[in-house]
């Protein structure tokens, strides 16, 4: 059971894992280490979704809070209640102390979970594994309270959404949606038909937990199959909980660092975060007109690090985006729909930008299979190896901020332990098909894994 408590969330099979007792406690200990009164809990839609929001309610209210109930929503739009004053009836404006948005993300419909903020800021890391101990060392015994206040945080939103890109009415671009029978679809055509955008089709809208065309991950090219076949000049495609965007048009899937440095050419001096995994180009580019940072993989630990350094932006390669220049720094794929749209009504010739980089050659992801408790001894082993044949490697420099980032004369191969599966994740960049070969091999052999 200890394994549901993960680095950036708490995730599960729902009964087998995620059952009433667990989830009851989990919104108890929460519950107490919220200061405030009001607490905010909404949903993905997953079918076991309302009866988890069942179970975490009577938890909170065991734990003496106010439980604010959003219903089903994108998990943007929830992160956008923790920022905002919520206008109670009878009440009046109130800020929530944390919240909870109920959903498994992109994982196989019999999963679910909870990514969890307090004071504004994610709760993950050591915060989650000590929760869990709590949790798992207690008998406490908690009724079915099921005391809510609802709130209609659906409209707050999408007028929020409404008025920060009024400028875009009437936009005449063709656009393509797939919603993957995830949450987009829950305030997507609206706040469209609001900015009277009328060229425009939506694919998989009605948010459906088993999700029926496709899996819910946009970082998987075979999940885009259908969008692509779609799409007369742009798409979007996200994530089962909307924090995630693929942005397309006919020629090319933008991926989150490339949008980054896109985005980031847009601002006047700009300071962008993104992770270790992103192109040595982004960093490089981005240099040039401003200053670009490395930090760790993770949504959590890049919205930490945006407020830490106040930074204009962050973003990851699979499409967590967090624009902090004029929003609440939180990965909200609805809200950079618009401000990619912006880009667009600007003139800006997203092929034409990408095509001017300087030529790469890279891998996507490569996942090697291993244990937990082997993850991060095989990531020190090859620390090891590498600060001794450094020389005899011709390594330029090892940046180990997340795993080892190990950057060669001609191109960089990244190794890194995944903080929320039993994998070893790779991946590889160079300037020539022959360098990324050379260095992938070498990376391998030192891995000793397969």
């Amino acid at each position: 059971m200890k394994s549901i408590f993960r680095e950036y969330d708490i995730r599960g099979i729902f009964q087998e894992e995620l059952n009433e007792n667990i989830v009851k406690k989990i919104g108890y200990f929460l519950g107490q280490k919220i200061d405030k009164t009001y607490v905010l809990v909404s949903y993905d839609a997953r079918i076991h979704s309302p009866t988890l929001a069942n179970w975490l309610i009577s938890g909170f209210n065991k734990a003496g809070k106010k439980v604010i109930v959003a219903g089903m929503l994108p998990t943007g739009a929830h992160y956008f209640g923790n920022f905002v004053k919520l206008c109670l009836e009878n009440v009046g404006a109130v800020e929530v102390g944390g919240g909870v948005q109920i959903t498994g993300s992109h994982n196989p419909p019999q999963y679910n979970g909870f990514k969890i903020t307090i004071n504004k800021k994610p709760f993950f890391g050591e915060e989650i594994y000590k929760l869990g101990d709590e949790v798992l060392q207690s008998d406490i015994q908690i009724e079915d309270n099921h005391t809510i206040i609802e709130y209609d945080l659906k409209r707050q939103y999408i007028d929020y959404i409404i008025n920060q890109f009024s400028h875009l009415q009437g936009l005449e671009n063709n656009f393509v949606f797939d919603c993957g029978n995830g949450v987009a679809g829950v305030v997507l055509r609206e706040i469209l038909d609001k900015l009277r955008i009328k060229n425009y089709k939506i694919l998989y809208e009605n948010p459906d937990g088993t999700f029926p065309n496709h899996h819910p991950d946009p970082s998987e090219e075979a999940n885009l199959e259908d969008i692509k076949q779609e799409i007369i000049e742009y798409g979007f495609a996200y994530d089962g909980d909307a924090d995630r965007v693929a942005f397309m048009d006919t020629k090319y899937n933008y991926k989150g660092d490339i949008l980054a440095l896109f985005f980031a050419k847009n601002m006047q001096n700009p300071l962008i975060i993104s992770e270790v995994k992103a192109t040595q180009i982004m960093y490089d580019e981005i240099d040039k007109i401003g200053q670009s940072v490395m930090y760790k993989t993770g949504h959590s630990n890049l919205k930490v690090k945006i407020k830490e350094l106040n930074a204009d932006m962050a973003a990851e390669v699979s499409g967590h985006i967090f624009f902090n220049d004029r929003y609440f720094g939180i990965d909200d794929a609805i809200y950079v729909t618009f401000r990619i749209m912006e880009l667009i009504k600007d003139g800006f010739e997203f092929d034409k930008e990408y095509e001017n980089l300087p030529k790469i050659y890279n891998t996507d992801e490569i996942k090697i299979k291993t244990s937990e408790d082997e993850k991060f001894v095989i990531i020190e082993k090859l620390k090891k190896k590498l600060d001794s044949q450094k020389e005899n490697l011709q390594i330029k420099q090892i940046i180990d901020v997340d795993g080892v980032r190990v950057i060669f004369e001609n191109g960089w191969g990244l190794v890194r332990a995944s903080n929320t599966t039993p994998v070893i994740v790779t991946r590889f960049e160079a300037n020539t098909k022959e360098a990324l070969e050379t260095i992938q091999q070498t990376l391998m052999d030192l891995l000793e894994i397969r």
